[in-house]
């Protein structure tokens, strides 16, 4: 079908890359880069002693790249000649990837939207500046297609799709019951985690963002399959995007549990200054906290083998179907050691790399390719949704959901 260049090498690339060579008749070519290439080559060995390098298994190369340099990704896109780049990287770089795909023409895929280095904040309107653009080139960036954002996305647009006329209340519930036995780590990148939890959370409301402090809204869930957990109100990104293209919505929240211990470490790392991004003096250089704590934390690759447990992240709706109000929650439940087993991953980066491996197919197949730069949601969700049970994340539904209140 086509090939495939997947920049980043950390553990939610390891399993896209793993869901692609299981995936051969779409992805019959994928490109590993990364700024350190033994990453690449590590995952790529690690593929083809599991999938084999016969005819009909993916084939793999790998290429050093600096994502940070347009030049850099320009030269290695016209040389590999990908049908889609998907963007793994750290959310730095989408600028960057998304220039040089607009240079050579090329659909862009990725799972985390822009943020910049220097500030701890996200949101779209960097992205979504390239709307024209993209269009102007007749090129699809699919933004997003991780879990949540992502999965999130995908489960709103089927639940408008198929069971409301409008959806006036989403809650996006993210709860993580798995234990790698450490007193702090991290399941995904340290330093995107911390700063994401370390900022004002918010909601969207009436057309609005309305700001609260970090962790000052706590709801205790009793979660299918994990149990009761204490969860906390974030701001994450998808809201501002579901809140713009969902019809009739009122508010929209994102809540995700925290453990004790985790919010006991955070809190005393946060008051010696070690989540701080503005740069110190240390020896004649300069370093950032929250960059060397990263360095001396466990790396979130790391956790799959000594992690248990499972997730179970999901939407609650509620709306209007035939003048009459309705609630439905869709969710996906997915278990730490068996994604271990499969791909050698924790679940963290298991949800979000299996939706990056499908939006990717989506993309290169033609069944979402609509020239600019557009939302998940944006798209018809059913073949995304018979993905997800095919490739690993199969969904469940309850149309009779304890609300959050």
């Amino acid at each position: 079908m086509g090939r495939a260049l997947i920049i980043g090498a950390g553990g939610v690339a390891g399993v896209a890359i793993h869901k692609c060579c299981q995936n051969s008749e779409v992805f019959n070519e994928i490109c590993i880069a990364s700024r350190t290439k033994s990453k690449c080559d590590a995952i790529k060995e690690q593929c083809e002693r599991r999938y084999g390098t016969q005819e009909g298994s993916t084939k793999i190369t790998t290429a050093q790249v600096n994502a940070d340099n347009v030049p850099e990704l320009v030269e290695l896109i016209n040389s590999y000649k990908p049908d889609v780049v998907l963007n793994l990287a750290l959310p730095y770089q989408d600028l960057t990837i998304m220039d040089a795909c607009l240079e050579t023409k090329t659909h862009y895929v990725d799972t985390a939207n822009y943020e910049p280095e220097d500030t701890a904040k996200f949101e779209y309107s960097w992205q979504w500046a390239y709307r024209e653009k993209f269009e102007k080139a007749g090129i699809t960036a699919l933004l997003g297609s991780g879990f949540d954002p992502g999965v999130t996305g995908v489960f709103s647009a089927y639940a408008m799709k198929h069971q409301f006329d409008e959806i006036n209340y989403i809650d996006i519930l993210d709860c993580n019951g798995g234990d790698h036995g450490y007193p702090f780590a991290t399941n995904f990148n340290p330093e995107i985690n911390i700063r994401e939890v370390s900022a004002n959370g918010s909601y969207w409301e009436d057309g609005h963002w309305v700001e609260t402090k970090p962790m000052e809204i706590k709801r205790v869930y009793n979660f299918d399959q994990v149990g009761e957990k204490d969860m906390y109100l974030l701001h994450h990104e998808e809201l501002e995007s579901l809140g713009i293209n969902i019809n009739g919505i009122k508010r929209i929240r994102f809540f995700m549990t925290f453990g004790q211990s985790y919010l006991t470490h955070l809190k005393c790392l946060e008051d010696v200054g070690m989540t701080s991004i503005e740069p110190i003096e240390f020896e004649g250089k300069q370093i950032v906290p929250l960059q060397f704590l990263k360095a001396v934390l466990p790396d979130p690759a790391s956790l799959g083998p000594r992690t248990v447990g499972k997730t179970n992240i999901g939407c609650i709706f509620q709306g209007k179907k035939d003048g009459k109000y309705k609630k439905y929650y869709l969710y996906n439940v997915c278990d730490h050691q068996e994604c271990y087993k499969e791909v050698g991953s924790q679940a963290i980066s298991y949800t979000t790399g299996v939706p990056a491996m499908i939006g990717a197919m989506m993309v290169m197949t033609g069944r979402w390719n609509t020239p600019g730069v557009h939302n998940i949601e944006e798209f018809d969700p059913d073949p995304f949704m018979e993905a997800l049970n095919k490739w690993g994340l199969p969904w469940k539904e309850d149309f009779d959901p304890v609300l959050v209140d």
